[in-house]
């Protein structure tokens, strides 16, 4: 059941991220994650099932509430989806790395947080991409083990510039209707 609810939320991401109420729960359940990971020991299988989900439903709650104040939800999600995103990747490579391991996760969130500032609607839609890829790679991850490392984080890039193009209306001509309507 947890593979399939990471694939799930990780292709709803990659295909509407830009909705603020999706990209809240994509970045609830991959917190999630993070959080699982960086505190091992953290209870039972239903316990670590319960916590990306309760998250993700949260994160998509708050979100979805929040569209009066969208710049500073962006930046909250912006600081959580890049320590995430870390993380994540860190997970693929099975690297138990400890204190660095927040120290990364810290610097990812800087990087999340100045992204958003600076360039936010293509932050949301880049986010997106990395944080849907992520999900439904550690979710495919669980069935098939060789997706650890290298090959994981080529599915994650893959998936990640899919999800860009699709969103960023590089495919589908959606960008080029929007310039002559």
């Amino acid at each position: 059941m947890f593979p399939i609810l990471l694939i799930a939320i990780g292709a709803a991401v990659l295909a509407l991220g830009k909705r603020l109420a999706v990209l809240g729960a994509a970045v609830g359940a991959l917190f999630g994650l993070a959080l699982i990971s960086l505190l091992p020991g953290l209870g039972g299988p239903v316990f670590k099932l319960a916590i990306p989900l309760v998250l993700a439903v949260l994160g998509f709650f708050f979100a979805g509430f929040a569209k009066g104040i969208v710049d500073i939800v962006l930046l909250v999600l912006g600081v959580l989806a890049g320590a995430g995103i870390v993380v994540g990747f860190l997970n693929l490579f099975n690297a138990d790395a400890g204190l660095l391991g927040w120290i990364l996760a810290i610097i990812g969130g800087g990087v999340g947080l100045v992204l958003v500032r600076r360039f936010k609607d293509m932050a949301m839609v880049v986010l997106a991409g990395l944080i849907g890829g992520l999900l439904v790679t550690r979710g495919l991850a669980t069935w098939l083990p060789f997706l650890q490392g290298g090959l994981g984080t080529l599915l994650v890039i893959a998936l990640a510039a899919a999800g860009i193009a699709y969103q960023g209306g590089l495919v589908s001509g959606r960008k080029a209707a929007a310039k002559t309507g």
